[in-house]
């Protein structure tokens, strides 16, 4: 595919751009014979405060950085999950985000678009969580398209490698 991937992961890349996420910004896009679509970011639901703005509006999570921090005013520019001193993948129950794949997929759902065998590009450094992998399988995608290689965790390389899911790197 070559020139092909190369065009779809700017594209992917140009999508996370989107993202008002604190921690990472992802985008996510669907192709088809040479088509995009959809395309999806890593953030809230539709409608639901980022989390810069959650800071001021949720006595949650309020609650929860006073009772791990005391009281404090946080930093707004920070994630709340980073802030609270969770690593990356942890502490997921803090976050308001779904995954750029899962984003996109919705999104191709929500227009009645069909995912199957189509191929999913993702501007991230990482493949897919467990979560974002049994969506990707199930809605009938064939192909991921990724920069790195690195495996989430071994609940997702153990899901990949019993799946009929193509993992592919793009090289240059």
């Amino acid at each position: 595919m070559g020139n092909w991937d190369a065009y779809f992961l700017k594209i992917a890349a140009a999508v996370s751009e989107n993202s008002k996420c604190l921690s990472r910004q992802i985008g996510a896009i669907l192709v088809r014979d040479k088509s995009i679509l959809s395309t999806g970011y890593n953030g809230p639901p539709r409608g639901v405060p980022h989390c810069n703005e959650r800071y001021s509006c949720d006595p949650h999570l309020a609650a929860t950085i006073e009772k791990m921090l005391g009281p404090m005013e946080p930093d707004v520019s920070t994630c709340p999950r980073k802030l609270l001193g969770y690593a990356s993948g942890q502490g997921t129950h803090i976050c308001i985000a779904s995954h750029a794949e899962v984003n996109c997929i919705n999104n191709a759902a929500r227009n009645g678009v069909c995912t199957l065998g189509a191929t999913l590009y993702l501007s991230c450094d990482i493949l897919p969580c467990k979560n974002c992998l049994c969506e990707i399988i199930n809605a009938g995608i064939g192909e991921v398209v990724v920069v790195e290689m690195q495996p989430y965790d071994r609940t997702s390389l153990y899901i990949i490698q019993h799946s009929g899911l193509k993992i592919r790197k793009y090289e240059l």
